[in-house]
């Protein structure tokens, strides 16, 4: 599921917390569960319980593995956004005004285009080999459940609930720290034939 990616501080703030207050997000990693979706983010951003910074002055093996993938997941994203941008100026624009739902057809719907455009201006169809994205079940430490719900009560005491449960500095850390984990299990061995 494609969630809206847009870099204004302000709007990421304001769409984290009516995605939480909207959906929960079930899933596991080392083990443990989690419930609020996080955002990979720079430095820029808080030590919430939903974003992930690299770590800026990586000690050892394990946060230098982690600060890579991060980073490079992280410049992923901001890439692709960037491309899409660019090509559709609906995706340029500020969309607060919108509901999550509407949001997610756009992006579909832009990112179908794009792939559509690619493929008829290229020349010669590259085969890649996506076997090494592909998760086969119970492969890894971690699993994400997809469902999600919105039957979630609006009153006050359920939002400021939500805004501690978003700004949990030790929910941040623990979630980092288990992906250090998760990340170090899954790809370290492949640093030591490096």
């Amino acid at each position: 599921m494609m969630l809206l990616l847009y870099y204004s501080v302000t709007s990421v703030y304001l769409y984290v917390y009516v995605c939480v207050t909207r959906c929960l997000v079930n899933f596991s990693v080392n083990g443990r569960e989690y419930h609020l979706a996080y955002y990979l983010t720079d430095g820029i951003y808080p030590k919430w319980a939903t974003f992930i910074q690299s770590i800026s002055l990586p000690q050892g093996p394990k946060a230098v593995l982690f600060a890579q993938r991060q980073e490079a997941v992280r410049k992923d994203v901001e890439r692709a956004f960037g491309v899409l941008q660019a090509r559709f100026a609906i995706v340029k624009n500020p969309a607060l005004c919108w509901d999550k739902v509407k949001i997610g057809k756009i992006m579909r719907a832009c990112i179908i285009l794009h792939n559509m455009i690619v493929e008829d201006e290229r020349d010669d169809y590259t085969h890649f080999d996506v076997s090494g994205f592909q998760q086969g079940e119970g492969s890894g430490s971690s699993r994400v459940d997809l469902t999600y719900s919105t039957d979630i009560p609006t009153n006050i005491a359920n939002q400021m609930g939500v805004r501690t449960r978003i700004r949990d500095r030790q929910a941040h850390e623990q979630l980092k720290g288990d992906l250090v984990e998760h990340i170090w299990r899954k790809f370290g061995s492949d640093q030591d034939n490096n």
